[in-house]
């Protein structure tokens, strides 16, 4: 059975729950989902979608690096929108995290998320 690394750090928010910033098993890291919180207080970064996804890919960015990679080495997204009419919005500041090629990727619209962030986003990344 392959050994699960867990991979924590106090530069993205800690876990509110059951569950690991990520896991690691092998060369692959398994990133739980970032919300726009603040490490530091822990609370939302602003209203603001614009800054809230700044602050999910900060955050993402962190616990990618804590486990030994960059969002570069993210070969799967998962951005979760309560509005997808920001999809565009997203893809810009997308584009100044990551360069070609880009990682496979799924936006999906839903009802609602934790603390009525506007946005949420998971994903896999390979070492």
């Amino acid at each position: 059975m392959a050994q699960k690394i867990i991979i924590a750090t106090d530069k993205a928010p800690q876990a509110i729950g059951t569950y690991s910033q990520a896991v690691r098993v092998n060369n692959t890291v398994y990133l739980s989902g970032q919300i726009p919180l603040v490490p530091s207080t822990m609370t939302m970064v602003s209203d603001n979608f614009d800054q809230q996804v700044v602050q999910v890919f900060e955050n993402l960015k962190a616990v990618c690096e804590a486990a030994g990679g960059s969002l570069e080495d993210i070969v799967k997204l998962n951005i979760f929108l309560i509005d997808l009419s920001h999809f565009t919005t997203v893809n810009e500041i997308m584009s100044r995290y990551f360069t070609q090629p880009y990682p496979a990727r799924a936006a999906i619209g839903v009802k609602q998320l934790p603390k009525d962030s506007l946005v949420e986003m998971d994903g896999v990344m390979e070492l």
